[in-house]
């Protein structure tokens, strides 16, 4: 990979040693990748956060001087940070907690806490070159926003942050973002739906890039945002690919998937989804102690509908299930949704901040969650002490509270 004068002093550790290291990691993946260069990156968003997955290994993030090069953001942590104790999360879990965010700060990164940093003003524009570490993030950076990141893990996130350069290989190269397989979707779809649809195309594409073909009809409405982030999502946690293609969606669909050539290379692999094929996401195989929205985490017009589906289902009455919602800091105090949030609690469902279901150890004594969430159903099983999960609409989740 070529470098440039700078970049070899870098590397040669002439800036100091944690910009060395960050070099270091940075080159080694353009290498394996073989990248021909470093590329200027406009933001960074960094994953392994949580002390329940980071661990002890965040004293080497401790260990780094210096401050990012670009706007930084970081994935949810283990807890709420005002909330914690509320929790239950112990003491001991908590100051350990405390000191992983305190070292990611201490880099000048946000410590906003989410999966959702493009609700909260680290929204890229078509074409911007970004090293993102979230998976549904990266998905729908890509997909939905035209932006261009590859699939980043935690240390090389964090590396790309600190040098404000990425190796440029994968979907930072336009030959490498045209879709390579198409999926027909033959059934109208809405809410949950995108989930399970989400779901199964990360299980079906494998790392192909897929062309998702949605239902038309003129009763059919496009995905809202909420529902392409939880597309997004859903892939993201069951395939490893990192973006897909939905025609007048994502920007530049109406280029790649147009061309001679791809679609002559789309015809020769198709997958179909049914009606069916959605609703075997719907079996109800146990009964749920726990509902959880919010994976990722919660838009303000997903607040207020989930206000609203309180109002009308609870007719003032409290709910009898824990319910928690989770959401981003910023948007649970935002003029437009601070007062739903505590009109939300007056039903006592628990609105949490700065964490999700599937990264804190609060949420690993219930046997089955119920969920609006693909990625909650592949992760709780894995994460959550061996629950179960099933997936429901929000309308269904809330009606299950009562």
């Amino acid at each position: 990979m070529h470098l440039t004068k700078e970049e070899e002093r870098i590397l040669e550790g002439e800036e100091g040693w944690t910009k060395k290291k960050a070099m270091e990691i940075l080159v080694a993946i353009g290498d394996i990748n073989h990248a021909s260069e470093l590329i200027p990156i406009k933001s960074a968003h960094v994953s392994g956060v949580s002390y329940k997955t980071i661990g002890e290994a965040f004293e080497f993030v401790n260990s780094l001087e210096g401050t990012v090069k670009v706007e930084s953001t970081l994935n949810p942590i283990g807890m709420d940070i005002e909330k914690w104790d509320e929790m239950g999360i112990s003491i001991d879990f908590a100051i350990k907690q405390e000191k992983v965010l305190a070292a990611y700060k201490k880099l000048g990164i946000s410590a906003e806490c989410t999966c959702v940093p493009y609700l909260i003003g680290n929204a890229p524009d078509k074409g911007e070159h970004l090293a993102w570490a979230e998976s549904s993030a990266v998905l729908y950076a890509n997909s939905v926003l035209g932006a261009r990141t590859n699939m980043e893990g935690a240390p090389s996130a964090l590396a790309a942050a600190l040098i404000g350069k990425t190796p440029s290989y994968g979907l930072h190269q336009p030959e490498n973002r045209e879709p390579e397989i198409r999926v027909c979707v033959k059934c109208n779809l809405a809410d949950a739906d995108y989930s399970a649809l989400g779901f199964l195309i990360g299980n079906l594409v494998g790392d192909k890039i897929p062309l998702i073909e949605l239902f038309s009809s003129s009763s059919v409405s496009s995905p809202s945002k909420d529902e392409l982030k939880h597309l997004s999502a859903a892939i993201g946690a069951t395939g490893s690919v990192g973006m897909y293609h939905i025609k007048g969606i994502t920007p530049e669909a109406g280029v790649e998937a147009g061309a001679e050539e791809t679609e002559s290379k789309l015809s020769e692999e198709k997958i179909e989804i049914e009606k069916n094929d959605i609703e075997e996401f719907y079996i109800e195989n146990n009964e749920p102690d726990v509902i959880a929205v919010g994976c990722p985490h919660c838009s303000s017009c997903e607040l207020t509908r989930i206000y609203e589906l309180l109002k009308a289902e609870g007719k003032r009455r409290k709910v009898r299930r824990d319910f928690f919602i989770f959401t981003a800091r910023a948007i649970e105090q935002s003029v437009q949704t601070q007062r739903i949030v505590e009109k939300i609690e007056n039903f006592g469902v628990k609105v949490i901040c700065d964490t999700c279901f599937v990264v804190s150890p609060a949420f690993e004594n219930y046997d089955c969650v119920l969920t609006n969430s693909g990625k909650m159903l592949r992760y709780v099983p894995l994460l959550c002490g061996g629950a179960n999960a099933r997936l429901c609409n929000t309308k269904e989740c809330v009606k299950e509270a009562f």
